[in-house]
């Protein structure tokens, strides 16, 4: 059955719609309160309430999390601020920074000038020694061209002398250094034999056949071989040059110009000549007595040291000298078999060198002064270069060194603030400086590259001698 709309009862909700309009003088054609209700409107009705619910919340949520949101971001902003604030380089920070950075460089310069200063102070007795050294060397090298030309006699008094001196400061300095396996080598052997022979057996002709021979061999010849060096302020280095120059040299004056010689030493009366084969034989068994010692006392009775490293011999000393050509080699053979092959060498060595004066310099004074004068030119050319090379780089390292922590200190200045750096260039020197300034000269606090001498005077600070081999 149909409902006639009108017959429906008014909403206690609300008035009637054509008077609630009325009353207030608005006539409409239509009542719009009046809606035209079905079965199913009550479903959208429920839909849009669920709707209307969850956008609510939606947006009460997304209103909280904004709300959350801003008090994070406040907070971080908050906090960002603050440490910006403590860390932040201020122009007052960025100045503190870098006034630390030219102390710390001051410092590191004013300690580097005064551990140079206290080391020249403080090594007197070093300058001393090397003063002595100097004036050793060089008067000894001119007294022996004077008693070469005035008194040829005293030749072989001087090397006594001198050896007499000299040597035990070389076993107290090996020792010191634990080189002493250094002085069980031929050259201290052939020293020691001609002594005996000056002084003790001056009319034994074999004796001397063999110093003559293994003093112009093996011994004069180490010079070229151990590149010995005429250093005259080092202390070990003119020894070196006495020990392998001397002997040959008092053997060529006894030889050629001692004056009636043979009064003296009675075995030249026997040897106006070499025989050849019988010379070399005779020095030969000197030279395998001296080199069975030295096999049973260094290879035998101290074996351990040496295969340890605790002791340093002229093999281990050739084998960590890899520059060499007789060091590349005998690295290359097996270890067991390195001694033998090292003596056999050494042997062969000996005779080799031999040759010249068996067959050429004992009957010739001219080639005999020709053969001192090349080898003393081998050992002042070596010592030239040592000046030159060894001791000149070494303060050219020293110099390069605090030229390079300038330009660091420099780099790093600038890089903390180009600005203060340039102004901070008027700022006086710090006291700390001015001892090493001399005169009492003004000094820029920043030091530069040209601060520094572009050469450093010669024994100015000592230098130690070379590490290894001093001779042969």
């Amino acid at each position: 059955m149909a409902v006639d709309p009108d017959s429906r009862p008014p909403s206690p909700s609300r008035p009637d719609s054509p008077n609630l309009f009325a009353n207030m003088g608005i006539s409409l054609p239509f009542d719009p309160f009046v809606r035209e209700d079905t079965d199913w409107s009550s479903a959208f009705t429920l839909f849009d309430t669920l709707e209307t619910y969850f956008d609510s919340g939606i947006d009460l949520l997304q209103r909280n999390l904004t709300k959350h949101t801003d008090k994070l971001k406040l907070k971080a902003e908050t906090a960002i601020t603050d440490v910006l604030k403590r860390h932040r380089p201020t122009p007052e920070a960025l100045s503190e920074n870098f006034e630390r950075e030219v102390q710390k460089f001051r410092m590191r310069v004013s300690s580097r000038m005064a551990s140079l200063n206290t080391a020249w102070k403080s090594a007197k007795i070093v300058r001393t020694r090397e003063k002595v050294s100097f004036f050793y060397g060089v008067m000894s090298v001119l007294f022996s061209a004077l008693l070469f030309g005035l008194a040829p006699d005293w030749v072989h008094i001087a090397y006594t002398l001198q050896a007499a001196v000299l040597t035990p400061i070389r076993v107290y300095s090996y020792k010191k250094r634990m080189w002493h396996y250094f002085l069980f080598d031929l050259c201290y052997y052939v020293n020691i034999i001609n002594l005996v022979y000056i002084w003790i057996l001056p009319q034994s002709a074999w004796l001397f056949v063999a110093c003559y021979c293994l003093s112009h061999g093996s011994v004069a010849s180490a010079v070229i071989t151990w590149r010995n060096s005429l250093v005259f302020h080092d202390v070990d280095k003119v020894i070196s040059i006495f020990v392998h120059m001397y002997p040959p040299f008092a053997f060529t004056v006894i030889r050629h110009f001692y004056p009636n010689a043979e009064e003296r030493f009675p075995a030249l009366k026997e040897l106006p000549h070499l025989q050849a084969w019988r010379a070399l034989l005779l020095s030969s068994i000197i030279y395998l007595v001296w080199q069975l010692l030295y096999w049973k006392l260094v290879y035998v009775d101290r074996k351990t040291k040496v295969d340890s490293g605790q002791r340093t011999t002229s093999l281990s000393f050739l084998l960590n000298n890899q520059r060499g050509l007789i060091g590349r080699a005998l690295a290359a053979t097996r270890p067991e078999r390195r001694a033998i092959y090292f003596m056999g060498g050494q042997f062969l060595y000996a005779v080799l060198t031999e040759i010249p004066p068996v067959f050429l310099l004992y009957d010739s004074p001219l080639w005999s002064g020709a053969f001192l004068i090349l080898i003393f030119g081998v050992s002042v050319w070596n010592g030239g270069a040592f000046y030159v090379e060894v001791f000149g780089r070494k303060f050219e390292r020293e110099l390069e060194a605090l030229r390079r922590e300038l330009a660091e200190a420099n780099s790093r200045s600038a890089r903390s603030s180009p600005t203060l750096a340039a102004s901070d260039m008027s700022t006086p020197v710090s006291p700390i400086l001015e001892p090493a300034i001399p005169n009492g000269a003004a000094s820029p606090p920043l030091l530069s590259q040209n601060d520094f001498p572009s050469e450093v005077p010669p024994l100015a600070v000592p230098v130690p001698a070379e590490e290894g081999k001093k001779d042969q």
